[in-house]
């Protein structure tokens, strides 16, 4: 396998894309990244923007889970499925073949460490080959502990929890958003808030300088 075969047609404009917010497009058939103390939650926003199962690999032998209460605010938790590999390397392992066989829209990663340059290339050539056997172009995203650091993915993002102040006084609950790396767009910071109809939508504003 050529590892250095990033093909053109990974940065052609009409690739399909899954919106974020409304606001973003993350391109498929390329690996992504999530990072900070929210990034399930990030995850299962991309996730209701895809149709059909999500596959969720996590490590088998880490007590942290996603909180099924949680992801039920945002979709519907039959969608999901889970995937346990008892060894570290077969995450990635796991996750590069889901993506090379372009089923799922959406593959999902929990990851204890961010990984290396050879691994991500590994998911983008596995996205691409994906893509081209069913058309669908899956979108890997990989969730990784901290400020992130996988070397090479398309983009990077971060979710924190954070309080905004709210009409009449007191908080709302709500997260701060930043994009800490894009190969086609400048770093950004926002506001993420719940509209007073619930789950289902987000509002966003730019976040107010530090």
């Amino acid at each position: 396998m050529d590892l250095t075969r990033i093909t053109r047609a990974s940065h052609r404009s009409d690739r399909p894309a899954v919106p974020l917010l409304g606001r973003f497009r993350l391109a498929g058939g390329r690996a992504h990244e999530a990072c900070g103390p929210a990034r399930r939650r990030l995850a299962l926003w991309l996730a209701r923007e895809t149709q059909g199962p999500v596959l969720w690999i996590r490590p088998a032998w880490h007590p942290d889970r996603l909180h099924m209460a949680g992801a039920r605010q945002e979709i519907e938790p039959g969608r999901l499925l889970f995937v346990e590999p008892a060894r570290a390397d077969d995450i990635l392992w796991s996750m590069e073949e889901a993506l090379r066989a372009g089923i799922v829209p959406l593959v999902v990663a929990e990851l204890t460490d961010p990984p290396g340059l050879t691994p991500v290339r590994r998911l983008h050539l596995a996205a691409e080959t994906g893509a081209e056997r069913t058309g669908r172009a899956p979108l890997g995203l990989l969730l990784t502990p901290g400020d992130g650091g996988a070397a090479g993915v398309e983009t990077r993002w971060k979710l924190d929890p954070a309080y905004t102040p709210a009409p009449g006084g007191g908080a709302t609950a709500g997260w701060r958003l930043a994009r800490l790396r894009a190969r086609d767009a400048a770093p950004g910071e926002w506001t993420v808030v719940r509209r007073p109809d619930g789950a289902a939508t987000l509002e966003m504003r730019a976040a107010e300088p530090a």
